[in-house]
């Protein structure tokens, strides 16, 4: 072998010429590194961060808020409505008519209580138009709510009513009171019968009703028949009130007459009826008048 060191030919110069870059080179190819560097490690650093805290593009969903199990709650009841009070209902004026003067729808007339004077008479009488015993007369009010009672009662039932007695006057009482105590004896007469100057049929605004064909006329079984109790019921509609119920002789002074009715206007009549006081002495607080004072 030689000690001569061999020289490179020129093709060996032109090919490490070509391997080794330049210094220029090898800087812009460390800057393109470092940026990629940089820029790989800015994406995992945000990566990191996104992770922690939980940030992104999106805003964070947040947790699906649990639903109340449903339930079967009761249905709403309806309130129920508090009752109101009835408003009050003016009270019945008992003043509004004499129950004295003899010429007064209202008059109270009893054993205890003569009418004033004792042989009144009424100035506005009428024959009533209706079936009849004796030719009933009153007065014209009592007349026409008669005549309007007895069509009613024809209507509702198809049977009929007629008039057995209606005014009698002083002197006609003096002489049904004295045939009474003939045939009774004036103890019976009086539980029978009125003296004269106390008899409601005086005052032109009492009637005795029977049956047409008469049954039980002028007898307490006349209550029982539909027609008795058909006038109880409804005779206050008319203005009527029965005078001498059942049970009532200790308060009125005679014994029950289911066909005596007597006229008192309607007012009066539909407040009896309310309040269910079964006669005018209890009705306006008077005494009772079972007998007479002498």
């Amino acid at each position: 072998m030689s000690d001569q060191q061999t020289t490179p030919s020129g093709g060996e110069r032109s090919q490490r010429a070509q391997r080794a870059p330049s210094p220029a080179v090898r800087r812009r190819r460390a800057v393109v590194l470092g940026i990629v560097a940089g820029i790989a490690l800015v994406a995992v650093v945000w990566a990191i961060v996104a992770a922690a805290t939980g940030a992104g593009d999106q805003p964070p969903a947040s947790a699906p808020s649990k639903s109340p199990s449903p339930t079967l709650d009761a249905p709403p009841q309806a309130a129920t409505p508090t009752p109101s009070a009835p408003p009050a209902q003016p009270e019945f004026d008992k003043t509004a008519q004499s129950i004295d003067a003899a010429s007064s729808y209202w008059v109270v007339a009893n054993k205890l209580r003569p009418l004033q004077p004792l042989d009144y008479a009424p100035d506005d009488l009428v024959e009533v138009p209706v079936p009849h015993v004796y030719t009933p007369q009153l007065r014209k009010a009592a007349a026409d709510a008669v005549v309007e009672m007895f069509a009613a009662f024809t209507a509702e039932t198809g049977l009929q009513l007629q008039s057995q007695s209606a005014y009698r006057s002083y002197t006609t009482q003096v002489d049904v009171y004295n045939s009474w105590v003939s045939s009774l004896g004036q103890a019976g007469a009086d539980r029978t019968s009125a003296r004269p100057g106390h008899s409601e049929h005086q005052t032109g605004l009492s009637i005795d009703i029977s049956s047409l064909p008469a049954e039980c006329a002028l007898q307490a079984c006349f209550g029982d028949t539909p027609h008795g109790k058909w006038l109880a019921a409804n005779a206050w509609r008319f203005g009527f009130t029965l005078r001498y119920p059942n049970g009532m002789t200790p308060v009125t002074g005679y014994e029950y007459e289911p066909w005596h009715f007597r006229y008192v206007g309607p007012e009066l009549a539909a407040e009896l009826h309310r309040t269910g006081i079964p006669t005018l002495e209890e009705f306006f607080g008077l005494p009772p008048a079972p007998d007479y004072a002498g």
